[in-house]
């Protein structure tokens, strides 16, 4: 598994990171508890150190599951969000410096861990990084030892540019095949003020994949339920014809495509990726291929084009 620099932080991360929002069962439906062991399990095996959770991923017992399996050493970087107070109905954002503080302490206890190795805002405001105390209860975490490094989980452009201008170290933001415009519009001041980035959605929720049909259907408890209309996921499923001529030579799936597009953006410090089953983890793994020239230069600078014949702007 190859690692890559994490910014200014001093970390080096593995180029592929595991996600575990899907393996907590609160975004696609239930996961077997004993599965999403061995998922955490095999990719240490194949050399993962960087795994992605929150403490409001299944309650706290995906950090939990990193806090009995990962192991405590500095070749491992487990990276935690907070920033959603679940204990009261419905689920509220808070980044005020008391909460903040009581949130990161509970993480350690949960991942076992005397201190946070990355720890970061999840999904907050403009507002809250630029008005609230957010910022200054990060530093003040930082100070005394309890998170090594901290940074910005963002929803869009706005609020990463916010993050970066009051000195988060890292910025995490959904960047894919359909998705790039926002890491572009941001990556000359990323590299100005050598802000790590971990990108999501890496797979477009698995619409990136190019298995489904225009018939797809989703269970209750999938997110994907309410994200796209029976219309909307026709179009998507239509516009994947724009990058099928990427699936070629030992790019044999628009998975592959998929993943490879994301560690071909040398702004990428990881691709954070979420296999709900060891079975998805190995094809993940076993289809990045050798690297680095994980896609054609050529492929890549057709993109924008062809991209743009299907209304999506790159």
């Amino acid at each position: 598994m190859r690692r890559r620099p994490l910014g200014r932080t001093g970390l080096t991360v593995s180029e592929l990171a595991v996600g575990t929002w899907g393996l907590s069962g609160d975004g696609y439906g239930p996961v077997d508890a004993a599965e999403a062991e061995r998922v955490v399990a095999r990719a240490l095996e194949f050399g993962v150190t960087t795994f992605d959770t929150a403490d409001a991923y299944g309650g706290g017992r995906m950090e939990s599951l990193l806090g009995r399996l990962a192991p405590r050493s500095a070749d491992i970087v487990v990276v935690t969000k907070a920033g959603i107070d679940r204990a009261v109905e419905p689920p509220q954002k808070r980044f005020d410096r008391a909460y903040l503080e009581r949130a990161a302490t509970a993480s350690m206890q949960r991942t076992g861990r005397d201190h946070l190795d990355l720890l970061l805002l999840h999904n907050p405001s403009p507002e809250a990084l630029h008005e609230g105390t957010a910022v200054e209860a990060m530093l003040a975490l930082k100070d005394r030892g309890l998170i090594l490094h901290w940074g910005v989980a963002v929803g869009d452009v706005e609020v990463a540019r916010v993050a970066i201008d009051r000195g988060a170290e890292v910025v995490e933001l959904a960047y894919n095949l359909f998705h790039a415009i926002d890491l572009h519009r941001l990556a000359g001041e990323l590299m100005v003020a050598q802000v790590g980035v971990l990108v999501r959605s890496t797979l477009g929720y698995g619409l990136l994949a190019g298995l489904w049909s225009k018939e797809r259907t989703f269970a209750d408890g999938d997110h994907r339920r309410g994200r796209w209309t029976p219309p909307e996921l026709a179009r998507r499923l239509e516009q994947l014809e724009a990058i099928r001529y990427l699936v070629k030579g030992d790019v044999r799936t628009l998975r592959a495509a998929a993943v490879r597009f994301a560690l071909a953006n040398h702004l990428v410090s990881a691709a954070v990726l979420g296999p709900r089953s060891v079975e998805q983890l190995e094809q993940l793994v076993r289809e990045v291929g050798s690297g680095p020239v994980y896609l054609p230069d050529e492929d890549l600078a057709a993109l924008p084009r062809a991209l743009s014949r299907m209304g999506i702007a790159s």
